[in-house]
């Protein structure tokens, strides 16, 4: 069963992504360290004790339709009910709505530890954070007096409504439509599909935030305006009023996430699946024909959130399967001075498969408290400090999120490896972490569209200061450690620098190739590229701990990391430079016929 990390997830806000340092400099005026650690504390026992227990049978059991109506698993609707009344969904929402306003770094924390107790139970406050920014920073006063408050508290959930059959990443082909009327809300037709909690039985009333075409609108995605549904109509009084026309259509039957209903939403069709519906009443959030601007705001939030979702489930799969190579016993270990046969977490195989998952949950726990940390040192600055912070959040988020929920594939898939046989099998449970994981490389942007989004869109930002700015910080750490001169890091500063070196080539030659309007090569560079920048930022979070907590722990799974994965970057760095010819070249390999 899992136990959250509570002291490993401080010590990576704190020291690792620069929490305390912020807070001693005064930067966080909300926070202190008895908070903190206060916080940490008991969003930790609630995951531990009421979110994991759920996890196994929520899978096994599933969220089921009957007649539009969703129902969710057993426990699933009063510990959502408990957590919400506890304040956990306002943590980092505005105050002036009823929430608390510690910060994404806080927040970020807390969603590790629920998506590590049940990936399926806190999807539903993941989209429901987004939504909430959204209509914070693009919502009228009207629209947020009317909604927000309800939503901060977790009484009411949001949704994110983009994809459609014929439209995924390509928003531009999107076809949901939206009818202005006279009173100033707008009447919307159209089919949703992949809409995580679209509907379910946890609270009264869901407030989508979906995307529709206006009927003068440009083509493209200039012509995208994003719109408030409700599930039920929402009186000047906030009492629930009449029921919206939009419904649930059926849940997808996935591979992971059961307990997760992803719904086909229907916008406009009549209660009775009739075909001949009024149109779901909604309102404008933010401009007509802007709505990809405001969406994009939930979407960052999603993006971050999903990273850590990898994380999450990568330390749950390393519970899993150190508790077990504890319990299993087989063959012999050399060395092994007990009787019979040893438990298989003393054969060096098993250690190097346990130390991997460890190890690269930490690189990525790094990465992704250190964007947080930018996201709130962004909000709490000003002028060109406050561009720096935005720009260093904008170039950590698609690493963040690619990067972390690969790694989350890869540490649920040796989870099973370690179980064995056992492993393949549902009952240890293994599986799910595997089968869990494997969505979040693919939604809110694939892992490959955050690699082009890196390459063309984050690299050039304040024509590449601001990526080579920060690989220049990642070498202090690496010169940092040369000066300990521990002999617990071994090599490490070495091989840091070595794959900082690759970062550093790896990244002119993308930046020249973009120049040079060789878009097709440095595309298909991209994902090695950002695997390779993944690795040495890693690696460096990781020495930065090792500088900072005991070194007979953090020293030497720095010195793991980099005598075992630094080695990768030459190769990638290869790839992603040299690779687009015989890619660009082998396309004739792939015709049909």
């Amino acid at each position: 069963m899992y136990r959250a990390p509570v002291s490993e997830i401080a010590f990576a806000l704190k020291i690792v992504a620069g929490m305390k340092e912020a807070m001693d400099a005064g930067t966080f005026p909300a926070l202190s360290e008895d908070l903190v650690d206060a916080v940490l504390e008991e969003a930790g026992k609630f995951a531990s004790d009421r979110i994991a227990p759920l996890n196994s049978t929520g899978d096994e059991t599933g969220s089921q339709i009957r007649d539009a109506v969703v129902t969710t698993p057993e426990g699933w609707k009063e510990t959502y009910k408990a957590w919400s009344e506890s304040g956990w969904n306002a943590i980092a929402a505005p105050e002036a709505y009823g929430g608390q306003e510690l910060g994404s770094m806080m927040a970020l924390a807390a969603s590790e530890m629920w998506n590590s107790a049940s990936m399926a139970w806190a999807l539903c406050p993941l989209l429901t954070v987004g939504a909430i920014e959204a209509l914070d920073k693009h919502g009228s006063e009207e629209l947020k007096d009317r909604f927000l408050a309800r939503i901060v508290s977790g009484e009411w959930t949001g949704t994110m409504n983009l994809t459609e059959p014929q439209a995924g990443t390509d928003l531009a082909a999107l076809k949901t439509r939206a009818e202005p009327r006279e009173d100033g809300t707008y009447r919307i037709f159209g089919q949703k599909i992949f809409i995580t909690y679209g509907e379910h039985d946890m609270t009264d009333n869901i407030c989508h935030l979906v995307l529709a075409r206006l009927p003068d609108a440009p083509a493209g995605t200039r012509g995208i305006s994003l719109f408030l549904v409700p599930k039920f109509m929402v009186g000047d009084d906030g009492t629930l009023g009449e029921r919206n026309d939009v419904f649930c259509q059926s849940i997808e039957h996935k591979l992971g996430i059961h307990a997760s209903p992803t719904c086909v939403m229907i916008y406009g069709d009549g209660f009775e699946h009739s075909g001949v519906g009024t149109g779901a009443i909604g309102y404008l959030i933010g401009e007509e024909n802007r709505g990809l601007n405001c969406m994009f705001t939930m979407m960052n939030n999603a993006r971050l959130n999903v990273g850590i979702q990898g994380v999450a489930i990568a330390e749950a799969a390393y519970q899993h399967a150190l508790a077990y190579a504890h319990e299993r016993k087989q063959g012999k270990a050399p060395g092994y001075a007990g009787d019979g046969m040893s438990p298989i977490v003393e054969h060096p195989d098993v250690m190097r498969n346990l130390l991997t998952m460890k190890s690269m949950i930490r690189a990525a726990r790094g990465i992704c408290y250190s964007c947080a940390h930018a996201l709130d040192m962004a909000k709490a600055a000003q002028g060109d400090e406050k561009k720096h912070w935005t720009e260093r959040a904008n170039l950590l988020t698609p690493i963040a999120k690619a990067f972390s929920t690969d790694i989350g594939c890869e540490v649920a898939s040796i989870g099973v490896q370690v179980h064995g046989g056992m492993g393949f099998i549902e009952e240890t449970g293994a599986a799910q972490f595997l089968r869990d994981a494997r969505i979040n490389p693919i939604y809110e942007g694939t892992n490959g569209v955050q690699a082009i989004d890196l390459v063309t869109r984050k690299l050039p930002l304040s024509d590449g200061e601001a990526v080579f700015g920060y690989i220049e910080e990642l070498r202090g750490i690496a010169e940092s450690v040369r000066g300990a001169n521990h002999p617990e890091f071994g090599e490490t500063a070495d091989r840091l620098n070595a794959a900082l070196d690759d970062v550093e080539d790896a990244t002119k030659w993308m930046l020249s190739a973009l120049k040079d309007g060789k878009v097709s090569e440095a595309l298909a560079g991209a994902t090695p590229y950002l695997r390779l920048f993944g690795l040495a930022a890693g690696g460096a979070y990781l020495a930065k701990a090792g500088l900072s907590g005991p070194r007979e722990e953090h020293a030497v799974m720095a010195r793991f990391f980099a005598d075992n994965f630094l080695g990768e970057t030459a190769g990638l760095k290869v790839t992603a430079t040299e690779g687009a010819q015989s890619l660009l070249s082998a396309r004739r390999l792939l015709e049909t016929g």
